[in-house]
């Protein structure tokens, strides 16, 4: 029996030693996969999450989780990062102003010791899906043109190099007006790819004008970290959640849903469309 191996091709996927089995003949072959590793997330040198996320794109994660978690309020309160790789996973070590730290250190305090079943150690409804920490969003000055959903829709595909190597990732990427994605990010999870769209977002000039775009289902979380970073359009390509919408209705964000050739639905605040 071939043993299989596994070849580090980059960070982001492996090759692997595979028996494909095709129209009734086997035969001895390659397949790329996408990799999923344990990243930990330590703040001012205290652990906080282990994640399981690709590992490419680090800093634009850690940042990007950092903000839509509200552990941070601005890039500003971000003062750097160490990436560390060890052979169980990756480590990364960021400096973050001493006041975030200590509200980081007092909601650790507050989930120690909670015996429930919870969501991210929730132990109440409140807990586990809070008002939003912002004021809903307003509606957008500019409004965007339908058949912008539809050229995104067409543009995003050639730009996942990760799901065209392995097809088993997500991407979220940043659509402008005009529906040119402008910048995309690959993950195994779709909370993963979004938190590292908004962490390479927030290094950017302010985008107002524009939407996000999900390969995901637009489920509960999609639609917070969107709220989260200030975004008033969420479409994703797939189906939202009834909690999602619910969400979006609440936090002020367009939702579009079922994005496909020629079709898309239209869930809350449609005013941010235009035909």
């Amino acid at each position: 029996m071939r043993k299989t191996s596994f070849i580090v091709a980059d960070a982001g996927l492996t090759e692997v030693n595979v028996t494909r089995w095709h129209q009734g003949e086997l035969s001895a072959d390659q397949d790329r996969i996408a990799e999923e590793t344990p990243i930990a997330l330590i703040y001012n040198g205290i652990s906080h999450v282990v994640m399981l996320a690709t590992p490419q794109d680090l800093e634009d994660f850690a940042l990007g989780f950092s903000l839509s978690e509200g552990i941070l309020q601005d890039k500003s309160e971000f003062y750097g990062i160490e990436i560390i790789r060890q052979e169980q996973g990756i480590e990364l070590h960021l400096e973050v102003a001493t006041e975030c730290f200590v509200k980081l250190k007092e909601r650790r305090r507050n989930l120690a010791g909670r015996t429930g079943c919870g969501l991210c150690g929730a132990e109440s409804l409140e807990q586990a899906l809070p008002l939003p920490r912002k004021p809903a969003l307003q509606a957008s000055i500019h409004a965007v043109p339908g058949a912008s959903f539809q050229a995104a829709f067409h543009a995003i595909k050639p730009l996942q190099a990760l799901q065209l190597a392995t097809g088993a990732t997500h991407a979220c990427a940043w659509v402008t007006a005009d529906g040119e994605a402008q910048l995309v990010r690959e993950d195994v999870g779709r909370h993963n790819a979004m938190d590292k769209l908004i962490g390479a977002l927030a290094k950017l000039p302010p985008q107002n004008n524009g939407f996000v775009l999900t390969s995901s289902r637009a489920s509960y979380e999609m639609v917070q970290k969107t709220a989260a970073a200030g975004y008033s359009i969420l479409a994703a390509i797939s189906a939202p959640t009834g909690l999602a919408v619910r969400m979006a209705e609440a936090y002020g964000v367009t939702l579009v849903g079922f994005l496909r050739d020629n079709q898309y639905v239209i869930y809350t605040h449609p005013q941010r469309i235009k035909n």
